[in-house]
């Protein structure tokens, strides 16, 4: 399992992808997670 805390997330390729994290607000995208403000597990990454 991979946890990533709010500032451990960063783009994926430089924007061309995303990551999707399980949350405690619930199953969102990276760029949604930083808007919300949490962390969570990375489910996977699509590019």
């Amino acid at each position: 399992r991979v946890y990533s805390a709010i500032g451990d997330l960063k783009p994926v390729k430089n924007g061309l992808g995303i990551s999707i994290l399980s949350t405690s607000k619930g199953v969102m995208s990276d760029a949604a997670a930083r808007d919300a403000n949490v962390g969570g597990e990375v489910l996977c990454r699509v590019y």
